[in-house]
This record gives C-alpha cells, structure tokens and sequence, in this order.
C-alpha cells in the first residue's frame, strides 16, 4: 500500500528525542540549611493575617455599599496575597564568606 503523503517521514528516535533543557535552574539549598528562615515564616505569618482580616470586615460589613467592603477589605486581601509571594521569594542576602563557595560551584574562579 503506497503512502499519499508526500511529506518525508521523520524517524521515530528523532521524533521520541526530548528537547536539550537551556533554561536556568535553581541550585538547591546548602546541606543542612532550610529554604525557608524564620523570616519567611513570620511573613507568611503576617500576610495570612492580613489575608484573614480583609475576608472578615468584608463579611461583618455584610453591605454592598459599604466603605469597608468596597475599599478597605480589597486594599487589605491584596496586601495579604503580595505579603504571600514576597515571604515565599524572600531569600537571605549572602555574605562575604559564602560568596567564594558560590563561585567554586558554579565553576567560575573567584
């Protein structure tokens, strides 16, 4: 049976071949150190605050036209969500006698 394609076919290990990763990855944490620092923790913390304080003027308003639901409740929710993303970002800035470290990993000469 004579194939009405006339397109050349590609053979299946270039076709099964999975694409070379070029982008950049995350180093893992140093042995034995956290990824997240009690600073992390304590702006989750505050953030989730937030975040539970805004859902609840907005319920005990409980009006449509209110002040603290139109305004106050939304200003504190995305306080609260930013406060999220920023504590779970958040990283330590590295000191002096861990940047060489840094650098020897990475190949690069200090």
């Amino acid at each position: 049976m004579a194939s009405s394609s006339s397109r050349p076919r590609r053979s299946r290990s270039a076709a099964s071949a999975a694409p070379t990763a070029t982008a950049r990855t995350r180093r893992p944490a140093p042995d034995g150190q956290p990824v997240f620092t009690s600073r992390n923790y304590t702006l989750l913390g505050v953030a989730l605050a937030l975040i539970v304080v805004g859902y609840t003027l907005m319920r005990v308003e409980n009006e449509v036209d209110g002040t603290l639901s139109l305004f106050v409740s939304p200003l504190l929710l995305l306080a609260g969500y930013l406060g999220v993303i920023y504590a779970i970002l958040w990283r330590p800035r590295r000191t002096a006698a861990d940047a060489p470290a840094v650098a020897m990993d990475a190949g690069v000469d200090a």
